[in-house]
């Protein structure tokens, strides 16, 4: 049996080998040099907050259309620009996990040509749309970038080599590779994208050579999207829309709008793409694994197709909570497509119950904590962390080039404390916050200046230009001109990545890691940190961390970092401070724990235990689906009943004993027919009969007074009646029922107002708002997932729960159910027997059940039945929905009644 990986993009990629002159026509020309023009930018003074130094503050910073230094430098003696070849084991990479260079623009690989952008502002449309139109009456039109034939010819006949790709999800490709190593041995193949554009390469040999190549020998199925499909795909609304709201930066300018109605097209065309390709090469048994939100559609668009494929999603991403996620005008849509799923995973708890509550909020669902009912199915929610590969980590640390890093960084910072970061140039990551923490700690602490310093590794994103950058800038630079000496620098700023054996010798000499992220899924930068600071390979050793709370990463470690909200510039420059004067003693604790953590926490192990725990939950699933549960076998019911000497019967009364429709009216009326069938059951002396409700003792009492000899549980579990007794026993607290009553009413009684034509039902332990005779039922039944969520949200260390039901929301105890009531019952025949000729547990146990509040006890009784407390156990539901019952009986209320007669 096959996995399929399906991520955006695979782990290799193509590199053509091009003649030198292929693409010399292409080549933008050198800007012309004036002789005796300086070629670099003439010096200015910033402005600076700081009065003392203002002639230190440093030049401004050459833009990208300013020669700073001479071009002729990097030309060749034909004035082409040098062409640096990439070898398969390029020692220049840093960690796989951070983004991509910019797709489309390698000389080895094909270019793109694509359509504009929308413009950066909406408002500013016919500004821009009237400008144009004069230019063109003028003869003056935008060159139009066109890729050229003879581009194409160079491309669809070059020479070309397979290599591992640098962009993409390193975590877990890391993580698969760790899994084979470590014996997992499942096959697995990868689907994804090449990350190249390929429009050069459509109806070519080379692009079939590339495909089978991949396949047959990397087991990789290469998805080839259009090139337009792909850049609006992913560079709009991957990076314009799904990953600023998913970091809680709230698209709330008009270019968020621009971009979304430009690009969820081709978000939707690049999933489907996937789907096809996944469909295509799909067998009964494989499992299909979907990775993070550039594929958020996919799983339900491969379940239209497949409805019996096993089918799992992991969002390595934080995923927000309802408020923010609800501002994304195609909601849900991306949760229908995420439900497709048999298991949909996250990175920590905090993530999961964002997800649950959106689905409760936006679409009405029904959730718990295992994970959300849908009309025809369960879908499974689990969270599990991802992490890194130790072993192999252990090994790159041996290079003899990181060592020689190592010794020259610590023979140029020596006697100084070195603090060190890593982050994307963007708003999530916080790199602004991190440098104005440091200045305030070096402003608050003068003797530490000249003693340490911060290097910053800030790597660029390529959707955050202008604003971050500079502000950026002018911090280091202020730093920098105050504190800075000829043989002090306090900040070393380095916007460009280094190559890994650097990174890992930087990780191994740093005193302190500092992370800052204002949001962030799993920051595996600081698991590295922890694993390299052992002291094995340098005299540094248990290292501090500073990281983020708001980073997923944050609540693995149990508080053994320094935590730190990377909004307070005054808490973060204090954990500075702690870290670099923390005793080795206290440092070599808190490493330990970590240590622990990391080691538990392994790429390879969140590896197979997501896979295990998918194929758990698509067993229980396919188990549970109603065309999965057979019928109930009447004769061999029969045959049981009779041999059996014990019998204990729990029957629902709202949609089993009586029809729904009429369970509805407020004082519903037994049906002569059901009475019988009771009084039938119970006069066999072996016969112990209850019957479960939703209604009040009181009203149970009236309607069956004419069955003497029945037992009850009422209000779903918190009223017990046995059999020939006149008393009710409650289990529910009356004080703290009375005290989340008061909480729940006020919420209701919000909604109550603006809800004309509802109203609240108070029983003994539990709260019912009506809105069936709502003036705007449509209205009111939207506005009830919104009070149903706030009832869950506000009230949940009430140990309460609300339930949105068809004209109803029923606010009730967590802690008493149908299936508790069944246990008191159970023990109680255990011990005591049911009647004057009874003693000891039944031999025979028969549930029926039409409702979700029954599914509970269906797995009770089949529990018992699975360890042996009972001979025999029938769980039998009326509902046609997935269910725990083992049997399904097909003819509802009147076939219920007819099983008297057996």
């Amino acid at each position: 049996m096959t996995v399929f990986l399906a991520s955006l993009f695979l782990p290799k990629t193509v590199y053509f080998n091009l003649p030198d002159s292929s693409l010399e026509s292409e080549k933008k020309p050198s800007a012309p040099t004036v002789q005796g023009k300086s070629k670099r930018p003439p010096l200015d003074v910033r402005p600076s907050l700081f009065t003392p130094h203002p002639a230190n503050s440093p030049p401004l910073t050459p833009t990208e259309d300013e020669n700073a230094v001479e071009d002729e430098i990097f030309l060749d003696d034909a004035g082409r620009g040098l062409r640096i070849e990439v070898p398969d084991n390029a020692e220049f990479k840093g960690p796989a996990d951070k983004d991509s260079p910019t797709w489309g623009d390698r000389n080895f690989q094909p270019r793109a040509t694509i359509d504009a952008a929308p413009p950066a502002s909406i408002l500013e449309h016919e500004k821009v749309f009237e400008k144009a139109k004069e230019l063109g009456r003028q003869g003056i039109h935008q060159p139009r970038k066109e890729r050229t034939d003879s581009h194409d010819r160079v491309f669809a006949n070059a020479n070309w080599q397979i290599v591992n790709a640098d962009q993409g999800n390193g975590g877990l490709r890391k993580a698969a590779e760790a899994a084979a190593r470590d014996g997992y041995d499942g096959e697995f193949t990868w689907v994804g994208t090449l990350g190249m554009p390929t429009d050069a390469l459509k109806g070519t040999q080379q692009k079939e050579d590339i495909d089978d190549r991949l396949a047959t020998e990397f087991n990789m199925l290469p998805v080839f999207p259009s090139d337009k499909d792909f850049d609006s795909h992913y560079q709009h609304f991957c990076k314009q829309i799904l990953w600023p709201v998913f970091h809680y930066q709230i698209p709330d300018n008009p270019k968020s709008k621009a971009y979304e109605d430009h690009s969820w097209k081709f978000y939707v065309n690049l999933n489907q793409a996937f789907a096809d390709k996944i469909v295509k090469n799909w067998k009964r048994g494989d499992t299909i694994w979907v990775h993070d939100y550039h594929l958020l559609l996919l799983p339900g668009m491969i379940r239209k197709k497949l409805p019996e494929a096993k089918i799992g999603l992991f969002l390595h991403v934080a995923f927000p909570s309802s408020e923010v996620f609800r501002c994304l005008a195609v909601r849900k849509q991306l949760l229908e497509g995420m439900l497709g799923a048999n298991l949909i995973g996250f990175q920590i708890a905090e993530y999961t119950r964002h997800f649950l509550q959106t689905c409760s909020r936006l679409l009405s669902v029904e959730t718990t904590e295992a994970g959300i009912q849908l009309e025809d199915r369960f879908v499974d929610v689990t969270n599990h962390a991802i992490g890194i590969d130790p072993v192999s980590l252990n090994l790159h640390r041996q290079d003899p080039e990181v060592m020689k890093w190592v010794n020259i960084m610590r023979d140029r910072y020596k006697d100084k404390k070195i603090i060190v970061a890593r982050d994307k140039l963007d708003l999530v990551r916080g790199v602004r916050q991190k440098l104005l923490s440091f200045e305030l700690f070096l402003n608050k602490n003068p003797s530490w200046r000249d003693k340490i310093v911060l290097i910053q590794v800030a790597l660029s994103s390529g959707s955050e230009k202008g604003g971050l950058d500079v502000a950026v800038g002018d911090i280091v630079a202020r730093i920098n001109s105050a504190w800075a000496n000829l043989a002090y620098q306090p900040v070393v700023y380095l916007k460009q990545d280094i190559p890994y054996s650097q990174y890992l010798a930087l990780l191994t000499i740093a005193d302190a890691l500092m992370i800052t992220s204002q949001r962030e899924g799993m920051n595996l930068t600081s698991h590295e940190f922890i694993v390299c600071q052992d002291g094995q390979h340098c005299d540094q050793k248990h290292g501090s961390l500073i990281l983020s709370e708001f980073t997923g990463t944050s609540s693995l470690f149990g508080g053994q970092e320094l935590s730190v909200n990377p909004w307070s510039y005054r808490q973060c420059s204090e954990a500075i401070k702690q870290a670099v004067e923390m005793s080795e003693e206290e440092k070599a604790a808190r490493w330990s724990s970590l240590r622990e953590v990391v080691s538990h926490h392994t790429g390879s192990h969140w590896f197979t235990e997501f896979l295990s725990k998918l194929d758990q939950s698509y067993e229980v699933q396919h188990r549970h689906d109603q065309v999965s549960v057979p019928r109930l076998n009447l004769n061999q019911l029969s045959k049981l009943y009779r041999q059996s000497e014990r019998r204990l019967f729990l029957l629902d009364h709202e949609g089993t004993l009586i029809p729904t429709e009429t369970a509805k009216d407020r004082v519903p009326a037994n049906p002569q027919r059901t009475l019988a069938v009771l009084n039938d059951l119970v006069y066999d002396p072996r016969n112990v009969v209850f019957v479960m409700s939703a209604r009040r003792p009181d009203e149970l009492d009236r309607l069956f007074r004419l069955a003497p000899n029945l037992g009850f549980i009422a209000e779903n579990g918190c009223f017990i009646k046995f059999p020939g007794k006149s008393s009710w026993t409650e289990f529910a607290d009356r004080k703290k029922v009375a005290t989340w009553k008061h909480s729940v009413r006020n919420i209701l009684q919000y909604y109550l107002e603006r809800t004309p034509g509802s109203e609240i039902e108070e029983r003994n332990c539990s709260l019912i708002f009506r809105f069936r005779d709502a003036e705007d039922f449509a209205m009111a039944e939207r506005q009830a997932t919104d009070w149903t969520a706030h009832i869950n949200e506000s009230c949940e260390d009430q140990r309460v729960h609300a339930t949105q039901l068809e004209d109803c929301v029923v606010v009730e105890p967590s802690d008493w159910t149908k299936a508790t009531a069944a246990i008191k019952i159970f023990e109680g025949l255990k011990a005591h027997g049911g009647g004057e000729n009874q003693s000891g547990a039944p031999d025979f146990l028969m549930v029926v059940g039409d409702g979700r509040d029954d599914e509970k006890v269906f797995r009770w009784a089949n529990k018992l039945k699975t360890d042996g407390e009972v001979n025999e156990s029938f769980t039998v539901t009326l509902s046609s929905r997935n269910t725990e019952a083992r049997t399904t009986l097909t003819q509802g209320v009147t076939g219920m009644l007819s099983l008297t007669y057996l």
